[in-house]
């Protein structure tokens, strides 16, 4: 199995507005079926809240970015996905980066964090990963099913066109095998210095509250977390509102920190 993904920076479709002078970025990482489009008016409310920046792009394989070369991951793709996201704001010239991840988005931010301290001022995940559970394994075979029998397929088609049977069998197969069964990299977050806020839907469909008890008790910096009752995986578009008002309290406190 392959240990390294390479990509050129060109081969990603980003999206970027500088609204706001001197003030922080927020980089937005999409989850395993993601893309720029489907965060939909989400990063431009928040940018408008905040006073910050926007910077969102489509991983390989997604949305308008070019294929990946097959969809075999090796056990360590997203800390190589962080590594792409390092570089990425080393050319893009972004030094105060805020990241927001969903998924194996924040997945992807937990890790660049830890690896790259310096650059990252603050991290903000919903439904982040640091080991794999059995509800994990369930919600994704539940989500095969849909695939096979549901207009799924067509759905995600509009957004990452011929792209989808090969991101699907990436997500689904990588996270189903037998040797992905022991990835855990709780092991990393100890270096994580910066600030953290972790959201969770309490009925979240692909992973339990042991995922943010686990992040929050293992990071060096400030971590808090927020809990939303009746909401599962994806907390920004089932409760968008509060999340809104929560992240922009989180942003705004820190920031003003010295």
């Amino acid at each position: 199995m392959q240990t390294e993904i390479n990509t050129t920076l060109d081969e990603l479709e980003i999206k970027r507005i500088n609204n706001f002078p001197d003030r922080p970025t927020i980089v937005f990482l999409h989850d395993s079926l993601g893309c720029i489009e489907l965060w939909r008016d989400f990063p431009q409310k928040l940018a408008e809240a905040t006073q910050c920046n926007i910077f969102i792009y489509d991983r390989l394989g997604y949305g308008k970015s070019a294929p990946m070369p097959t969809h075999q991951r090796p056990m360590n793709y997203m800390e190589l996905d962080a590594d792409i996201l390092h570089n990425l704001l080393k050319k893009s010239e972004i030094d105060n980066a805020i990241l927001f991840g969903h998924s194996d988005g924040g997945t992807i931010a937990l890790l660049t964090a830890s690896k790259y301290p310096d650059s990252v001022e603050a991290v903000i995940v919903e439904a982040a990963h640091i080991f794999l559970e059995d509800v994990t394994i369930k919600g994704i075979y539940e989500a095969f099913e849909n695939y096979k029998n549901t207009n799924l397929p067509e759905r995600l088609a509009k957004f990452h066109g011929n792209k989808v049977e090969r991101l699907f069998k990436a997500w689904t197969e990588t996270w189903t095998r037998s040797d992905y069964r022991n990835w855990n990299v709780e092991h990393l977050l100890p270096n994580i210095t910066c600030p953290i806020l972790f959201i969770q839907g309490e009925t979240d469909e692909y992973g339990t509250l042991a995922q943010v008890e686990k992040t929050i008790s293992q990071v060096s910096g400030r971590a808090e977390k927020y809990i939303i009752p009746n909401v599962g995986h994806t907390p920004h578009k089932e409760a968008c509102e509060l999340v809104l008002d929560r992240v922009t309290k989180f942003i705004t406190t820190e920031m003003l920190k010295p």
